[in-house]
Formats: C-alpha cells, sequence, structure tokens
C-alpha cells in the first residue's frame, strides 16, 4: 500500500476539529443509540424524524463519518459500525458521556491553545475565567456529567488491569478522588475481608452512594465528601487512581502528603496512572498530556517524576505493576 502523502496527512490534522464537532453532533442527537436499538438498517429519513434533524443536512453528515468508519450506507439505509457504536448510549463500555463533555467543556477553551504556550497559564482558565475544576464544580449538573463521563472513560480503559493483580494487605482502603467509586468497587467487591472509603468533593459524594448501593456495598464501604489537599480519612491502603496526573507537582506533593499524615509510616499507597514512555513511540499518556496541557496545571509524567514526586512527599516506591492496559500501578509506602 502506497503510504499518504505529508500533505493528506496535514490535511486531516487540520480538519479534526470539524471531525470532532460532527461526532459530537450524531452523538448529541442520540443517532448512534438510536441505530444500535434498531438491530438493524434505518433510514437517513426515518434517523431524521427520531432525531428531529434535518434529511438533507444529516445525510451528508453521516456520509461523511460513514467515510471514517462509524457507519455503513447502503443507499439510504444506514446500519452502526463497530467504531461508532461505541457512542451508544447502551454500550457495555461507552464513550457517548464522554463525547459530550469533552465537546461541551473542553472544546472551546482549547481555542485559546495558544495563550498557554506563551504564558503558562492553561488554556481553560484563560477561556473560562477561571480554574477549570472551580468552573466544573460550580454547577451541580456540570460536575455530575464530568464524573460521569471520566468514570466511563477509564473504565473502558481499565478493562482487565486488576485482573489477577494481588491487593497489598491492609483492611481499610480509602480511594482518594473516587469519584463514583467504581475503581473501589472492582479492587474489593470480591474481598469480604476488605472495607473502603470513597472519598471525594461533596458534589460527587452522591454518585459513589448510588455505586456504592447498586453493587450491594453498604455494609463495607462509605462515600465521604471532603477535600483532598486539607486532609484524607485514615487508612491501610490509599488509592489514587488517575488523580495525579490533574495537578501540577506542588498540588499533587500535597494530595501525597495529605495520604502520609493520615495513614502513618507503613501504610501504602497505589497510584494508576499512564506512564509516558521515553521515545517518540505514541502511546495514550502522550495524548492525554495535550489535554492536560490545555485545561489543567497537570501533566503525564515519566515513571522518574513520578518517583521524584513520591520521595518528596516521604514516600517510597516498591514496584511498578504493567497491567494488560494503558495503565501501571506504582505501589508504594509511606516511610
Amino acid at each position: 500500500m502506497t503510504p499518504p502523502e505529508p500533505t493528506d496527512v496535514m490535511m486531516q490534522l487540520l480538519g479534526g476539529f470539524q471531525v470532532s464537532q460532527a461526532v459530537y453532533v450524531v452523538a448529541k442527537l442520540d443517532v448512534l443509540t438510536m441505530l444500535d436499538e434498531a438491530r438493524g438498517l434505518l433510514t437517513v429519513s426515518e434517523l431524521a424524524e427520531k432525531s428531529g434533524a434535518q434529511v438533507e443536512p444529516l445525510r451528508r453528515l453521516l456520509r461523511t463519518l460513514a467515510s471514517l468508519g462509524l457507519f455503513t450506507l447502503d443507499g439510504d439505509r444506514v446500519s452502526l459500525a463497530p467504531i461508532g457504536a461505541t457512542l451508544s448510549r447502551n454500550a457495555s463500555a461507552s464513550l457517548y458521556g464522554a463525547a459530550i463533555m469533552w465537546m461541551e467543556t473542553h472544546y472551546a477553551p482549547f481555542s485559546d491553545l495558544l495563550h498557554t504556550l506563551r504564558t503558562g497559564e492553561p488554556a481553560a482558565a484563560h477561556y473560562l475565567g477561571k480554574p477549570f475544576f472551580d468552573w466544573v464544580n460550580e454547577n451541580p449538573d456540570r460536575s455530575q456529567q464530568f464524573s460521569n463521563a471520566m468514570a466511563s472513560v477509564t473504565s473502558g480503559l481499565r478493562t482487565g488491569m486488576f485482573d489477577d493483580y494481588p491487593l497489598p494487605g491492609g483492611e481499610l482502603i480509602a480511594d482518594i478522588g473516587g469519584a463514583d467509586g467504581s475503581v473501589l468497587v472492582e479492587l474489593i467487591k470480591d474481598l469480604p475481608d476488605r472495607r473502603g472509603i470513597v472519598f471525594d468533593l461533596p458534589p460527587v459524594v452522591p454518585a459513589a452512594r448510588s455505586t456504592i448501593t447498586a453493587q450491594g456495598l453498604d455494609g463495607r464501604v462509605e462515600a465521604v465528601g471532603g477535600d483532598f489537599f486539607d486532609s484524607v480519612p485514615a487508612a491501610d491502603i490509599y488509592v489514587l487512581s488517575y488523580i495525579l496526573h490533574d495537578w501540577d507537582d506542588d498540588a499533587a506533593i500535597r494530595v501525597l502528603q495529605s495520604a502520609a499524615k493520615a495513614g502513618g509510616s507503613g501504610a501504602r499507597v497505589l497510584i494508576v496512572e499512564s506512564i509516558v514512555p521515553d521515545g517518540s513511540e505514541p502511546h495514550l499518556a502522550k495524548m492525554v498530556d495535550l489535554t492536560m496541557l490545555g485545561m489543567l496545571t497537570g501533566m503525564e509524567r515519566t515513571q522518574a517524576e513520578y518517583e521524584s514526586l513520591l520521595n518528596a512527599a516521604g514516600i517510597s516506591i516498591d514496584r511498578v505493576v504493567a497491567t494488560p492496559t494503558p495503565y501501571s500501578i506504582i505501589e508504594a509506602t509511606v516511610s
């Protein structure tokens, strides 16, 4: 196969903003869920009627997205391809919530990315007039949307991550910044001798309580609201899953120090993150780092950079466990 011309590749990269908007629109119109639930073919006209879209604009949009693998078109009839199926609300690892959240919270702020490169200030903070998480958490619906979207993304990407993973000893596990509690539930649901705490900001607590109840763990797991920069509950093991990458070094060290202070010497710390590899090969962490650059003060880090963070907080790395996912588990102990 002849490799594409560099100009063709660059045109695809430059037009990426249009594609992401097109994907957002068909997700927002619920076209992908409609096709999924139909269990077969629907016509463009049927989809337009069900979604409230105009027939011809929808036809043109679907034609473009079909060329990118989201749909299959046979004349006027449309069927869902595996890529498109990931945006059905009913998909087992649905990315619907992420598609809506990213485009409604990240897309516009990224227009200020040049500002970040010139000043060091996150584009989101400049565009929104305040830090991104402050903006998210001032609105309960927005906070819930963000929490649900991140849970769906990480749950899909971390499938199989804890398979055969031996959780270190310790009765009480605290998931710091645990969002909807899905990570903690996955870790201890089959370990009846373990108890858990999902710790996150007060607006997030209801989502965690719902997960705990749905999994039948009300007696073993509680959801607690608070600010991990101030203090965290006492526990034997602290889990920080996809948390430290949201913050700059000083803030990340403060979070780790909160855990070290509450847990005391000998407490275990499990950090679940996507570690940036050396070299120029593609890796999820490098793409996510672009999101961090534009939206937050945080960053994706190398193993050496995580070791420096932990040492600064009085915590030592024991080992790094590779998983069949893009994530690794850094096991550490409070000195």
